[in-house]
This record gives structure tokens, sequence and C-alpha cells, in this order.
């Protein structure tokens, strides 16, 4: 007998009891939590190394360091690794979780990820364009001060003071919220548009900001709700086989499409870019990058983290997915009709 297979041809049927115990799931569910730990990891060293000018792992292997502190600190920055794997493996064989049971659980924490990052793009799309509007407008001074203007002209001041604490408010603001809200940002970006059209055609009016604002939502909509979408197994898929295929054959072909295509993808985007201080992610981020156009809104370095967040919230997502798939080659109760699926 085998994990996937733990009751064959000839077994007692007292056995088949033993084919859905969470014991037998463990070696799954400790590759879908060391999958998560490693990644989890990654971004909190990507931050120490290249926001707080810590050495990185690279020195232990002889590589370059970042800055000059201590290979005392790469030695930390490693054990970081070691200690989330380790409690992932602590978490596995001390919980009698089902696959079911982690797969849900894991999708609740990406739901919760996803909303916050809605809320995010929701409010600081909103405020920046306010802020933009009154500096074009020539009001800013007269409502903050000059001073204050003045400093909101520069992005490093409007990201750190303005759009850092924004996002705080919106991960508080997911906290107590259970919609994702997809369907109200789709609304606003027509909304905004329209906005501009309207702004054209009968007010010959027209700003940067306006088109920049309908890009930020735009990206997020499509980005962000990537990993909602394959949770509700809306991502199109070639059905000639797949339709007709048993729910444990289905399962083997997502726990494989799950590791070799969807892990393997987010896994190269996160590398590629946040790998280093002037990677696609990471730089725009590191200097507040912003348009050409002055006037309009101080978001592209938010844009570029828009590719990190879907590549974490997919790779987070293809996790859950993966051990839903497993549990169904295993013939857990509990599973989702696929069948449902047929027609994307």
């Amino acid at each position: 007998m085998t994990a996937l297979d733990p009751v064959q041809d000839g077994s007692p049927a007292m056995n088949s009891g033993d084919a859905h115990a969470p014991g037998s799931a463990r070696i799954f569910r400790l590759f879908g939590w060391t999958v998560l730990a490693i990644m989890t990891a990654f971004l909190i060293n990507n931050y120490l190394t290249y926001w707080q000018n810590l050495p990185g792992v690279q020195p232990i292997y002889g590589g370059v360091a970042n800055g000059s502190m201590s290979i005392i600190w790469s030695w930390f920055q490693l054990a970081i690794y070691a200690g989330l794997i380790l409690w992932g493996f602590a978490y596995v064989m001390r919980s009698d979780r089902t696959l079911r049971e982690d797969s849900a659980r894991i999708s609740n924490i990406n739901a919760f990820l996803i909303r916050a990052a809605f809320f995010a793009v929701l409010i600081v799309g909103l405020v920046d364009a306010a802020i933009s509007f009154l500096r074009v407008e020539g009001f800013l001074a007269n409502v903050v001060g000059e001073q204050l203007a003045e400093d909101l002209g520069k992005s490093r001041f409007r990201g750190a003071y303005v759009h850092m604490p924004l996002i705080g408010l919106s991960v508080v603001i997911a906290a107590f919220t259970r919609t994702l809200g997809f369907t109200w940002l789709a609304l606003l970006v027509v909304i905004a548009e329209l906005m501009i059209v309207i702004g054209r055609f009968v007010f010959s009016y027209e700003q940067a900001f306006l088109a920049d604002l309908v890009r930020f939502w735009y990206a997020a909509l499509f980005l962000f709700a990537s990993a909602y979408t394959l949770l509700e197994e809306g991502h199109v898929r070639v059905d000639v086989f797949y339709a007709g295929m048993s729910t444990k054959t289905k399962g083997y072909v997502n726990a494989f499409g799950s590791v070799v295509l969807g892990m393997t993808l987010c896994t190269v985007i996160l590398f590629i870019g946040m790998g280093g201080k002037q990677n696609i992610i990471n730089s725009p981020i590191l200097t507040y990058e912003v348009t050409q156009a002055g006037f309009g809104l101080y978001v592209k370095y938010l844009m570029a983290g828009f590719l990190g967040v879907f590549a974490v919230t997919m790779l987070i997502q293809f996790v859950s997915y993966f051990m839903d798939a497993i549990a169904d080659i295993r013939g857990e109760p509990g599973g989702r009709d696929h069948s449902s699926s047929a027609a994307h």
C-alpha cells in the first residue's frame, strides 16, 4: 500500500478507514507547509537584506554580501529558513488535520492576503488621486500648507508617510471583512474610465492621474483575482480529456500541474523579481519609482509589487490546490465537484 492508494484490491474492508487517516497524509501536508515556510523565509530575508542592509545568505556560500555587516547576520538569516521549516514540521506532526482541512485553512489565509491587497489598492488609489488632483489644480498648499505640499510632491515622502499607513489600515480592514470585492473594483475601473471620457469629450479636461488610476486598479483586478479564480476553477483549461476523467485521475492531473507548472512558475517570478537589489520588483519599490508625469499618481512602484503579490498568492493557492488534489486521489470525503468546471 502507498499513501496515495492505501486500499488495494483484496485488502480487508476494515482497512478502508485507514485510507483517510490524517497520519498517512502527513508527507503531503509536510511538503505543502515546507513550500510555504521557504516562501515566507525568502520574503522576510528579502526585506532584511535590501531594506535593512543585512548581508543576506549568499556570503555563507561564497557569494557577495549586501552591505558591510558581519557574516553572523548571514547565519541569522539562514536560521530563519531553518526555523520556519522546523515550525512547519512541528505543526504537521502535532496536528491531525486532514488534507482538505489544511487546504481550506491555507486558502482562507490567502483570501485574507488578497482582501488586504484589494483594500490597499482601493484606498491608496483614491487618496493618491485626491492628492494629485489638488496638486495639479494648485489647491494642495491651501489645504495642507506649503511645506507638506512640497513634501507630498516627493515620492519617498508620499510612499512612506501616506501609502504605507494606508496599506496598514487595509490589513486591519481585511481582518474584519469577508468579501474580496473584485466586482466593486471592476465597477470602479469602469467609473474611472467613464470620468476620463466625459472629462475629455464634454469638458475638455484630462489629467495624467486619471489614466494612472485606471491602470493601477486594472492591473490589481487581474493580478489579485488570479488566485481566487484558481480556487473557483475559473481559469481556462483544455477539457477535451479532463472533463471525462474520474475524480482520482483529475486529482493526479491537478497535483502534477500545481507542483510542476504552478509552483515552478511562481518560484521563478519571485527569484527573478526579488533575487537582487536591481531586479524588476525590488528596484522600483526600493526607489519609490514613479512615472515621468509629474502630476500623475505616485504608485508605479506599487504596480511593480503587484507582480510579487500575484506570485505569492498564486503559490499559496497552488499549495492549497495540491493538497485538495491529493485528497481526491486518496478518496477523502468532502471534495468539490470538478465537473462544474467543464464549461471552462
